[in-house]
């Protein structure tokens, strides 16, 4: 890349965040992974012949917490962090609907709530236009439905 590419690049990009954010990082992701191990724990590890629901819940938490380790120990000398601006609202945003949707799957059923996270991510995070959000979520939806429902008939939640 050229020296002009690689500079107005850099003007783009929010201010470094340092090593704080990289350490308040680390401790979230730690919450997370030792969380997941006591969640897995509960549900049960079993044996390797016999897995318990909690077996691959346990391996990725111990992934998740190794790594947080790891962030906390050499992360804080990166620089590739950035500060929380008004654009980070938007993970907020897109982690607040898959939220709301694992709370409606089980009440309303999947097709609501596929429509409504869909085209939220496509209209308002993707900025998409209003006709291919509308066309892509109902498409979307309606593949997964043919696939899901009818084809390998998985007892999804459903609304009918």
């Amino acid at each position: 890349m050229s020296d002009a590419l690689l500079e107005e690049l850099a003007e783009d990009r929010p201010p470094h965040a340092g090593p704080w954010s990289q350490l308040g990082a680390a401790i979230a992701a730690g919450v997370v992974g030792v969380g997941g191990l006591i969640g897995s724990l509960a549900l049960g590890l079993g044996r390797l012949t016999h897995p318990g629901p909690g077996l691959w819940p346990f391996v990725i938490s111990v992934v998740v917490t190794v790594l947080a380790v790891a962030l906390a120990l050499v992360g804080r000398h990166g620089t590739d962090t950035e500060k929380f601006t008004r654009a980070s609202v938007l993970t907020a945003v897109a982690v607040l609907s898959l939220v709301v949707f694992a709370a409606l799957l089980p009440v309303i059923g999947f097709e609501i709530p596929s429509l409504l996270l869909t085209f939220v991510w496509l209209r308002f995070l993707g900025k998409e236009s209003w006709v291919s959000s509308i066309a892509i979520t109902v498409g979307t939806v309606a593949a997964f439905y043919v696939l899901f429902v009818l084809l390998l008939q998985i007892p999804l939640p459903r609304l009918i």
